[in-house]
């Protein structure tokens, strides 16, 4: 039977997965590495995961689960299409800026740098894990559309528009480096600043 804190220990080394991933890339990331950051045997991570990209997978399907999580919370509260864009924005960069490891891998997934040698089981669980990427994005184009048909949001494609959002929404997982016991409150206000100038285009 497995021991009640299996679910925790795996908790465990997927905040260090992806902690690792971010700072030093999944490429020049071991095993070793992720054993030293949570100071265990590497035998107790292959206990808990089979491969390095097993460890990944659930470092992006974790990040993606949480991150569809609190859109859901911003689309279901109600408001025209543009306020529902701009909370929804807040909400990604708010959660960009404070798990930036798991934004980092899921990024990589996108992006196919994980395609090369893969294992047919390991493959399709990129697949499938891409696809909620792919419905997460969908969720802003179909608000877009819906901010479009409520006279809140002016843009000629809102496919094209959601793109673009969302596209400057990631970039800032290439400049952004949360300090050491920064304030949530610093981090709010700096998505805040940032949200203004990406939804101010949008108005209608």
């Amino acid at each position: 039977m497995m021991s009640a804190d299996v679910p925790d220990m795996r908790s465990v080394i997927i905040r260090a997965a992806a902690d690792a991933f971010a700072a030093d890339g999944y490429a020049s990331t071991t095993i070793d590495d992720l054993a030293d950051r949570i100071g265990a045997t590497k035998g107790l991570v292959y206990y808990h995961f089979r491969s390095k990209f097993d460890i990944y997978l659930a470092v992006f399907e974790h990040g993606m689960n949480r991150l569809r999580a609190e859109i859901d919370e911003e689309v279901s509260a109600g408001g025209t299409g543009l306020e529902r864009l701009q909370a929804m924005s807040r909400a990604h960069l708010i959660n960009l800026m404070t798990h930036l490891g798991h934004h980092h891998a899921i990024h990589q997934g996108v992006r196919g740098q994980m395609s090369s040698a893969l294992k047919p089981r390991q493959r399709q669980a990129l697949v499938e894990l891409n696809a909620l990427r792919l419905d997460y994005e969908n969720l802003f184009e179909e608000v877009m559309a819906e901010g479009v048909a409520d006279g809140s949001v002016r843009v000629a494609s809102p496919r094209m528009a959601a793109k673009v959002l969302l596209s400057s929404l990631n970039g800032v997982d290439l400049w952004y480096r949360h300090r050491e016991g920064q304030a949530l409150a610093e981090t709010e206000a700096l998505a805040d600043e940032i949200v203004e100038l990406l939804i101010g285009g949008l108005r209608a």
